[in-house]
């Protein structure tokens, strides 16, 4: 049984920053093959944390990304980055060399993070919000979202910063304190650049020179012409839009938000989310998206989209996706297959480490007309 991408060691970079609604690298892998020898300019609406973005790098191709949480645009932004290992880890050493003005004293950061962890992650913070844009601090962002928070050890070589929690999305603080408090759990002590550069060092392909530019990935809204403003004769675009019903993805994400400059606490009520007052209004809603998608692509542009359903709200994703692309307009769709489930690559439903079925999914091809 040939075993997935994931688990391949020549696309760690990928795997840069575990994220909870990744889709699996072989979906835009195998779009992307069979098109690259046309140079195509690649979208991707919904880049979440750039698992397209990083296959066009893998074939050298432009790509372009949108989203609306700066976590996810943050990582994706990574993908498209280009530094050796050695000038990320210089710049993190620099920065954790500062002292921090400030440090959360809440009850979550005191059993979070040991004493001298949290300065040092803390002072890396501060530092990346001050840094210049470049490669190396984009890269050295994204290793800090992904080590930021997740399981412990038991052998004592830390991958991640944070007393217990979860790699793909931060629990709620008052769940974590009281969890912590009833099994008596104690944050580790570790090196915040020693971390960093165990991460590091599995990625090989850090300093591949990118056909893209930082630039290239934005955080904004894919319902709004205004964020296609840098995107340009786009030829194929492989997303997969938030399914209907899921809208807590920046409040699952509220730690890295902190780390990113955001409150140090969850901030509900994200208004740049798609509606889901319901499925008309979603609808509505994907249709501005693939109305300014068509708008930026070219005339023979095709249109790649995974999109599921939950199952704990009913709805039918196939429904959904057709009448958004039907009051769209301006597209045509050519086939609708099955994907089989989120269980084969690690997609939205099992992410959370809960009992529920995965969700069914879709994939979407739509040509212009």
């Amino acid at each position: 049984m040939k075993s997935a991408l994931a688990y391949n060691k020549d696309y760690a970079f990928n795997a840069i920053c575990p994220y909870y609604t990744m889709f699996p690298l072989e979906y835009p892998i195998g779009i992307l093959r069979k098109y690259r020898r046309n140079n195509p300019v690649i979208l991707d609406p919904f880049c979440g944390r750039g698992t397209t973005i990083y296959a066009a790098r893998k074939f050298d191709l432009r790509s372009y990304g949108l989203d609306t949480s700066s976590i996810a645009a943050s990582i994706a932004q990574a993908k498209v980055a280009s530094a050796k290992s050695d000038a990320v880890l210089e710049l993190a050493g620099k920065l954790l060399a500062t002292k921090p003005s400030d440090v959360p004293d809440t009850e979550f950061f005191q059993r979070g993070f040991a004493p001298s962890t949290l300065l040092e992650v803390c002072a890396l913070r501060e530092g990346l919000l001050r840094a210049p844009r470049t490669s190396a601090a984009a890269i050295l962002r994204a290793a800090a979202l992904g080590c930021l928070h997740g399981p412990m050890n038991v052998s004592g070589n830390a991958s991640y910063f944070s007393n217990q929690m979860p790699r793909t999305f931060a629990s709620k603080p008052d769940y974590s304190v009281r969890f912590w408090r009833d099994r008596n759990m104690k944050p580790p002590v570790v090196s915040v650049l020693k971390v960093l550069e165990k991460k590091l060092t599995r990625i090989h392909d850090l300093d591949t020179p990118s056909p893209g530019r930082l630039t290239d990935i934005k955080c904004g809204d894919a319902r709004l012409a205004a964020s296609y403003r840098r995107v340009r004769n786009a030829t194929v675009t492989v997303t997969s839009p938030p399914y209907y019903g899921m809208t807590t993805y920046v409040e699952d994400q509220w730690l890295r938000n902190w780390f990113l400059g955001g409150p140090a606490e969850i901030d509900y009520g994200n208004s740049q989310q798609m509606s889901h007052a319901g499925p008309d209004a979603f609808i509505a809603d994907l249709a501005k998206v693939w109305r300014n998608v068509l708008k930026a692509s070219e005339d023979q542009a095709h249109l790649y989209v995974r999109f599921g359903a939950i199952p704990s709200v009913k709805s039918e994703p196939r429904h959904i996706l057709k009448a958004s692309l039907e009051e769209a307009g301006g597209w045509k769709l050519i086939s609708v297959r099955n994907a089989k489930t989120a269980d084969a690559g690690k997609r939205q439903a099992d992410q959370m480490g809960r009992d529920s079925e995965p969700a069914k999914e879709f994939d979407f091809h739509a040509i212009r007309a």
